[in-house]
């Protein structure tokens, strides 16, 4: 049964048939069929078929909050009875916000894999917004993410400190000096990121706190990636994680702006449901600590 639950879910996420099957590498008509049984033993239809897509029907939805309480309590036995100090599970999901996606957790994730081979991943890419609703709504038990959030339902620890620079250019020479101060900051042509984005919320917070209403949004991405390669051919600016131009500065791409008077910094987090415990996580996190900066 749990199985056809976790089978279930992630169709259900999905809405593709041909996209389970990928991400849980079994065959289509095995996802189908998996269905079709959890349908005959409720006597109920969980999905509209159409030709092209498929889409939940009301029963569906309502199916789906018992399979994740069925296949939370599922976790929990297994944390408590089965999964030992040294014994992994077989599959481990979590979500990510984007500049940690980009930057420093696959090659945890790959180093991790040649250590335990036996371990298959999941990892959602999301904004941090994004990221704490699908722990909210127990799609995921948990995530890193950009910032914390007042939601009570939601704990937060800190993972690494990071710091926020303004970028430009290389070749970009309107200030050969490399400083600026508040007000010209405020004239300069910026590229920002989309809403939800923990890094915008930290910047945001960072510029009321110096009595800054607004910069001179020119453009929006959801990626630090897409800014930087709108970087590449521009001259203007942009607020990026340190960690996302490591690169960048060695190979004389980008260059940082120091900004008088004026810094950012923040953490990033790791974050789960209020009062959700799990060896794994525990012992994951201890390895990200570990071998985030390797």
């Amino acid at each position: 049964m749990r199985t056809k639950l976790q089978i279930f879910k992630i169709v259900a996420k999905l809405l593709s048939f041909t996209k389970a099957s990928e991400q849980l590498f079994l065959s289509q008509p095995a996802i189908s069929k998996s269905i079709k049984n959890l349908e005959r033993d409720f006597k109920t239809t969980l999905f509209v078929r159409k030709r092209n897509s498929i889409k939940l029907t009301a029963e569906g939805k309502s199916f789906l909050v018992y399979a994740n309480k069925i296949l939370a309590i599922y976790d929990e036995m297994e944390e408590k009875f089965l999964h030992k100090k040294d014994d992994l599970p077989s599959f481990i999901s979590f979500g990510v916000s984007t500049t940690l996606t980009h930057y420093i957790i696959p090659k945890v994730v790959a180093k991790f894999r040649t250590q335990f081979p036996q371990t298959k991943f999941n990892i959602i890419s999301n904004n941090s917004e994004n990221i704490e609703n699908l722990i909210l709504n127990e799609e995921i038990n948990f995530g890193i993410t950009e910032g914390t959030s007042k939601n009570p339902k939601l704990q937060f620890e800190k993972f690494i400190k990071d710091e926020i620079v303004l970028v430009t250019n290389a070749n970009n020479h309107i200030f050969n000096k490399g400083i600026i101060n508040t007000e010209t900051l405020q004239t300069i042509p910026m590229i920002g990121r989309e809403k939800g984005s923990g890094t915008k919320a930290v910047i945001s917070n960072a510029l009321s706190n110096h009595n800054i209403k607004s910069l001179n949004y020119v453009v929006a991405f959801n990626s630090t990636e897409a800014i930087k390669n709108y970087l590449y051919n521009s001259d203007h600016f942009a607020f990026v994680s340190i960690h996302s131009i490591s690169n960048d500065l060695i190979n004389n791409k980008l260059k940082i702006i120091d900004i008088k008077d004026f810094s950012i910094e923040r953490w990033f987090y790791f974050v789960n449901r209020t009062g959700y415990l799990s060896n794994t996580f525990e012992y994951f996190k201890k390895y990200i600590r570990n071998n985030y900066n390797f």
